[in-house]
């Protein structure tokens, strides 16, 4: 069983972290805690397998960037680990990944890029086929968010 505070806990983080410098302060604050002793309850609770995982999501958007692209690349076999880690190296690739090729569609390195507008992952796209010589590449920019969202208990 979970205690009530143990339940608020669990209601006050999945609602996300505030975007301040420190996140468990804030919480900790709203919850009659301090920092520390919000911090030790959630070891606590991790250790207990009371919450098993705790993950964080960026919201690209609310940070300004709102043009995000797929850059897809046709990368010889023997190049890919090398390509990818120089893609990898781009502070603005979010995900970098090897997928199969099938048919007609031979692009098989995936990168994915957050920016400020089109032209700047455009720009960032040059740039890493500049950096890589991998020159055949296409930049797929995204039409719509799907909404994610976790499961949400005690509400």
């Amino acid at each position: 069983m979970l205690t009530r505070l143990e339940k608020e806990i669990v209601k006050a983080l999945q609602e996300g972290l505030p975007l301040v410098s420190r996140p468990f302060s804030a919480l900790a604050g709203k919850l009659g805690l301090t920092e520390e002793a919000l911090l030790d309850k959630i070891r606590e609770m991790m250790d207990r397998g009371l919450i098993r995982r705790f993950g964080a999501a960026v919201r690209h958007q609310d940070l300004g960037y709102t043009a995000n692209a797929m850059i897809v690349w046709k990368v010889p076999d023997s190049l890919v680990d090398k390509a990818g880690a120089v893609f990898s190296g781009f502070s603005q690739v979010s995900h970098c990944y090897q997928r199969k090729t099938a048919g007609d569609w031979q692009y098989n390195l995936f990168t994915m890029v957050h920016g400020r507008t089109e032209s700047e992952c455009r720009e960032v796209a040059r740039a890493m086929s500049e950096a890589s010589g991998i020159e055949d590449y296409l930049v797929l920019f995204s039409t719509a968010e799907l909404k994610k969202s976790s499961m949400k208990y005690f509400v």
